[in-house]
């Protein structure tokens, strides 16, 4: 199917009036592209985890507003609106510009597969499409994958960095897994030889993504997923506690997670920049845990940590 794709430059304080008028004319949906809006997160928590400086390259300048219609008359009808908006403000709103292009509708869930292949991490783990064949040695530890719409495939640094530290330093018991995503790490440390593990995600698509991937690798039965935010009502005692989140949910989960974790037990937090890893071994030390491990790849840091009082 095609679409016509609607370009309305604007500026900050126009940017939802813009939207709304072309929601009215029909759009399915709309993006507002504000640079000034993102240059106010600069500084702010979780600016360089979620993301950078290089988000702002090709940038426009001014506000653009996007939409997108399933018919060309309904694209008129928002040319018209956007008309009439600029003859009521002047140009309090921008230029209000209105362009438009056709573009295709792709299927995105086969177009990506193309760039998802089997990765080996570490020494025994593989991460596999299910579409892809793969012929494991007798040491590979598989991990069939459909990523969905959840965080976490193995390509990126951070979960590189769990599933190695997962390798070196789990050694059995019964685990949980915080911010699950798609529950690479909790079926990973099933594979690992866990006795069992709870994987929580607050997001209620990663619970369903990490059920269906927990299923694809045959461990239902072992690995349960539930919706929670962080470790709050997770009850029992755990070996192993991972949590490759942010590191302001890593230093949130810190205190609470303590309890929960066995005397002795590990905890490996990934998802932390290098600018903020002292923040989380503050955090951490003053909540009972020790650093016993600590790796980097690029900008990311894994740290493991043990409990070291009651």
């Amino acid at each position: 199917m095609e679409w016509v794709e609607a370009s309305v430059s604007t500026n900050g304080p126009g940017a939802e009036r813009v939207s709304e008028a072309l929601m009215r004319a029909g759009a399915k949906g709309t993006q507002i592209i504000d640079r000034a809006e993102m240059l106010a997160f600069r500084g702010q928590p979780g600016y360089g985890e979620l993301f950078g400086p290089e988000l702002f390259e090709g940038l426009p300048e001014q506000a653009v507003v996007k939409a997108w219609f399933s018919s060309q008359r309904d694209a008129d009808s928002a040319r018209q609106a956007v008309a009439a908006l600029k003859a009521d403000a002047g140009d309090g709103l921008g230029a209000l510009t209105f362009g438009t292009a056709l573009v295709r509708d792709e299927d995105w869930a086969e177009n990506w597969k193309q760039y998802y292949k089997p990765v080996r991490v570490g020494e025994r783990v593989v991460v596999k499409p299910g579409w892809e064949p793969y012929e494991p040695g007798p040491s590979d530890l598989v991990i069939e994958m459909d990523p969905g719409m959840a965080f976490g495939t193995g390509t990126h640094e951070t979960t590189r960095l769990c599933l190695l530290m997962l390798q070196k330093h789990f050694q059995g018991g019964r685990a949980l897994d915080v911010g699950t995503g798609t529950g690479i790490l909790a079926i990973a440390l099933a594979k690992l030889g866990a006795q069992s593990v709870l994987a929580v995600d607050i997001d209620p698509v990663a619970v369903r993504v990490a059920g269906e991937n927990v299923a694809r690798n045959g461990l239902a039965g072992r690995v349960g997923v539930r919706e929670g935010d962080l470790a709050r009502g997770v009850s029992g005692k755990f070996a192993f506690a991972c949590a490759n989140i942010l590191a302001d949910a890593v230093i949130h989960l810190a205190l609470g997670l303590h309890p929960l974790l066995l005397p002795g037990g590990r905890f490996l937090a990934s998802g932390i920049i290098k600018e903020r890893e002292k923040d989380v071994l503050d955090a951490c030390r003053k909540a009972g845990y020790a650093l016993v491990d600590r790796e980097t790849e690029g900008e990311w840091v894994a740290l493991v940590m043990e409990k070291r009082h009651a």
